[in-house]
């Protein structure tokens, strides 16, 4: 009797690993012609329709450095591109007469300490952006011998399409992404009282916090918002299906937990990621196709593989 036991538990293995065969057999039976989907629900907020237009930057303020006397620059502390703070000594220009008489002078009386040199500092903060001369140049009174791009003077120039200028109102503040993906708030300023006569564009000033490091000519996008909608049903752009020449939007929804149907709709606004849908009314708890979708019959037999987003 006891020799029969493990005869009769190999017997009773067998067969469970049979109906677990059959099982598993049935259950590809039923999932077979049916496509894969993942499935969203419609959601309710608000939605924003932008458009990316580009700004540049640009110092507002450039002070010109220039010589208060005719001579040899003596000294030139400051290289192109250096960032300069107000009251550095700059240049140092020894005066023509100093160069010709300077050491006659000396020699006649030795007491007498001409040196015939004139310091020019910096007039504020900022980056050297022009350099004129060097040292041993001759330079006259009132000449040019550098610029500096005043750091606080730095700015956002918008170029604003002259039809977007009734959604102003709507964009006091605005966003600046700059190449590297870091942002920046400003705030719209001032308009320049000219339109590109091709691009038909107007310039806008957006100020932005002091202090930044941050080039002139560096471009920037700038989501500008045409209006906003509170309480709009939207999908993601992935539930939106078209026709080949755009005339015809429709959606797949299911009816019940195999079954897609597809439901025309009206679109609305829309963003990077979502669409508005004006019509038919979508209950937040409607369950759309968002991947698997394409290409699907009217009626088409599904099997979901992703629960619904929340």
């Amino acid at each position: 009797m006891k020799k029969l036991l493990p005869f009769a538990l190999i017997i009773a293995l067998t067969i469970a690993s049979c109906k677990g065969k059959e099982a598993s057999s049935d259950d590809e039976k039923t999932t077979a012609g049916r496509t894969p989907v993942a499935i969203a629900n419609p959601q309710t907020g608000q939605m924003d329709e932008v458009t990316e237009l580009n700004a540049t930057s640009a110092f507002m303020v450039k002070t010109f450095v220039k010589s208060n006397t005719n001579g040899y620059l003596q000294e030139v502390n400051v290289q192109l591109g250096q960032q300069v703070s107000k009251g550095k000594r700059m240049f140092v220009v020894r005066s023509k007469e100093a160069e010709h008489l300077g050491t006659t002078v000396s020699a006649l009386d030795s007491s007498m300490r001409f040196s015939g040199t004139v310091r020019i500092p910096s007039p504020g903060n900022g980056y050297i952006t022009q350099l004129t001369y060097r040292v041993g140049d001759y330079v006259q009174d009132g000449e040019t011998l550098a610029a500096i791009s005043d750091i606080n003077s730095l700015v956002f120039m918008l170029e604003l399409p002259y039809e977007l200028r009734p959604f102003l109102s709507n964009n006091k503040t605005l966003q600046l992404t700059l190449p590297d993906n870091s942002k920046i708030t400003g705030t719209l300023s001032n308009s320049m009282p000219m339109v590109d006569p091709v691009a038909q564009t107007q310039r806008f000033i957006i100020r932005i916090p002091g202090g930044l490091s941050i080039p002139e000519n560096l471009v920037a996008r700038v989501n500008f918002i045409k209006r906003t909608k509170s309480h709009t049903v939207s999908l993601p752009k992935s539930a939106i299906l078209t026709n080949e020449v755009q005339s015809e939007f429709w959606i797949m929804k299911m009816t019940d937990r195999q079954t897609a149907v597809k439901v025309l709709v009206k679109k609305g606004i829309e963003t990077k990621s979502r669409v508005e849908i004006l019509s038919p009314g979508l209950a937040p708890t409607d369950r759309i196709l968002i991947s698997g979708n394409y290409g699907l019959p009217d009626t088409a037999k599904v099997v979901v593989e992703k629960s619904p987003a929340r």
